[in-house]
């Protein structure tokens, strides 16, 4: 492997593209990390040094780029300030793996093929992913691209923790249970184990909490069961998805109300959660500072569901030693955080008000009957390391 070879890793979602340039020997040394925001209104580009330096911003018109049109810019900006380092491997982040993709995989033709098929499990963030993989195919087909899943995570689920009360036949064709956010997950999990080896080994809840928003029951650093499915909009209420809702509804806006099957995934996935409740937002913050009582009503919806299904994880774990909060809303947010262990004081958990504003590592008081931790996680670097891994074979 050339020894100044790099990682470049890129994390694309519905408007923007997330990306980082690492060191491909060192393992967690970054060079560089940015995002473009804003692809199909005003796109905007902005790039760092590791420690938070702007070296580079690019601007475009209205609708300028799309994500393949985005990759190419970030990848032009990576040889420039790159100065002849060479970009060994792209690594990326895929949601969706289904039942045949269970580890990373270096992807080629028909790999993307698959990947492919699975758009309609998760179409607000599968063709996503892929259009950088499928840019960076047709410019540089010699360069290894490493897709990692957040689906893989979950494969250690118990096959009845996966199952729906469907027909078999239905079962075998994969509807089922698949729970995302892995590659979260499988950070805070490698971190604890590095830091806190005998919470890394017990029975956590761990709180993935941001625009998307999920819970994860771990036992022995495995996951157990998880309150996402089948897609990424089961479970928790979000910033814009529903979360859990009885087929009932859907049922009913289909033959009641005239919605078609657009109109229902733009409504599942674009305009509900905080933003349908509250009709102000999706963003946390804003919420907070809001006046208004929608706002409040949208808080307090979005931390019952998650008290709500700390209970169920609690049930199938048997106990919880733990509760991990991690992602925007469950590292930066202590009034959420507080809210959360009130709700959960039947557990006997009780947080310290001033470890919880500090909201680092341990916030737990003092006698609580379970401890709480805020750990940040880091899906960029987890698919570094999965992406250099793949490359020493």
């Amino acid at each position: 492997m050339d020894k100044t070879g790099c990682i470049a890793v890129l994390n694309a979602g519905s408007s923007s593209i997330k990306f980082a340039i690492y060191d491909a020997h060192e393992d967690g040394t970054e060079l560089f990390h940015g995002q473009v925001e804003g692809l199909g209104t005003r796109p905007r580009l902005r790039m760092h040094t590791a420690d938070g330096t702007v070296v580079a911003t690019r601007d475009w018109p209205d609708n300028g780029l799309d994500h393949r049109a985005a990759t190419a810019e970030i990848m032009s900006l990576g040889r420039e300030l790159l100065a002849g380092r060479p970009v060994l491997a792209f690594g990326h982040r895929v949601v969706h793996g289904g039942t045949a993709y269970a580890a990373p995989i270096r992807v080629d033709a028909s790999v993307m093929t698959e990947l492919a098929k699975l758009v309609p499990l998760a179409p607000l963030h599968q063709p996503h992913n892929l259009a950088p993989i499928a840019a960076i195919l047709e410019a540089a087909p010699h360069l290894p691209q490493i897709a990692c899943f957040d689906t893989a995570f979950h494969r250690s689920q118990p096959a009845l923790a996966q199952q729906f009360a469907l027909p078999h036949a239905l079962t075998a064709e994969g509807v089922k249970r698949y729970g995302f956010h892995g590659l979260s997950y499988d950070y805070v999990v490698g971190r604890l184990r590095e830091t806190e080896p005998a919470l890394a080994g017990s029975r956590l809840i761990i709180g993935h909490l941001g625009n998307g928003a999920s819970l994860c029951a771990v036992r022995d650093g495995q996951s157990v069961t998880s309150t996402m499915g089948f897609t990424a909009v089961d479970g928790l209420m979000m910033g814009t998805r529903t979360g859990a809702l009885d087929p009932g509804v859907l049922l009913y806006l289909l033959e009641e109300r005239g919605y078609d099957a657009k109109a229902i995934e733009d409504l599942l996935y674009r305009k509900s959660g905080l933003l349908g409740v509250s009709g102000i937002s999706s963003d946390m913050r804003t919420l907070r500072a809001s006046p208004a009582p929608e706002a409040r009503e949208a808080i307090d919806l979005f931390v019952y569901r998650i008290v709500r299904e700390i209970g169920s994880l609690a049930a199938a774990l048997g106990g919880v030693d733990g509760i991990v909060f991690t992602a925007g809303i469950g590292e930066h947010d202590p009034a959420t955080r507080a809210e959360i262990a009130a709700g959960c004081a039947w557990l006997g958990l009780k947080l310290d008000p001033v470890l919880n504003v500090g909201g680092n590592g341990r916030i737990s008081a003092e006698g609580s009957a379970m401890s709480a931790w805020v750990v940040p996680t880091d899906e960029q670097r987890m698919i570094a390391r999965y992406t250099r891994a793949a490359l020493r074979g």
